[in-house]
């Protein structure tokens, strides 16, 4: 197999920096050409599964709008202008839960849409987190902590309580232990 050739790219549509969309015309590797593929451009985003001290996983329910729905959620956020993921993750954990950890381990980067690309997900698992302070996320979200055993995020995730693709990839990494080796 052989990689696609931009030859063209054209921004059609921006709102910084939560959005740009980009028109391209691309070379597919027999030769034909497309003109008018479209590449969304998200903010990229830390999340990260964490895990308190007595093994329960730090979960928010909140309502997504993007999903119209109420969903479990680990935290998340997106990354300023050059800030480094993990300096994301720990400050994206502190704000929505008011929790720091003492490990922190890099299980993958996942891209948010195939064709399109929408975001990068820097995926991380956090281990020994303890609340030290409220949680303060400025957020437009009402959101509720909750503190679940494995059993029961594997219960909710059965149950259709997680409803967003990087939530479920995080999740299902750390509980299956299949995540990337270091």
């Amino acid at each position: 197999m052989e990689k696609w050739t931009v030859l063209d790219s054209r921004e059609v549509y921006a709102f910084p920096p939560w959005l740009r969309v980009f028109s391209e015309k691309v070379r597919l590797p027999d030769g034909k050409e497309v003109d008018g593929f479209h590449r969304v451009q998200l903010l990229d985003y830390a999340l990260m599964v964490a895990e308190r001290e007595d093994g329960r996983i730090i979960l928010i329910r909140q309502y997504k709008q993007g999903v119209r729905d109420i969903s479990l959620t680990p935290p998340a956020g997106g990354l300023n202008p050059g800030e480094d993921p993990l300096e994301t993750a720990k400050r994206e954990l502190m704000e929505e839960t008011g929790h720091v950890a003492s490990g922190w381990r890099k299980l993958q980067e996942i891209v948010t849409h195939a064709n399109q690309r929408c975001s990068v997900g820097h995926i991380f698992h956090a281990t020994g987190a303890r609340q030290v302070a409220e949680p303060n996320s400025g957020d437009l979200e009402e959101q509720q902590i909750l503190y679940l055993t494995r059993d029961e995020v594997i219960a909710a995730i059965r149950n259709g309580e997680v409803m967003t693709s990087s939530a479920l990839a995080a999740l299902c990494m750390v509980l299956g232990g299949i995540a990337p080796a270091p």
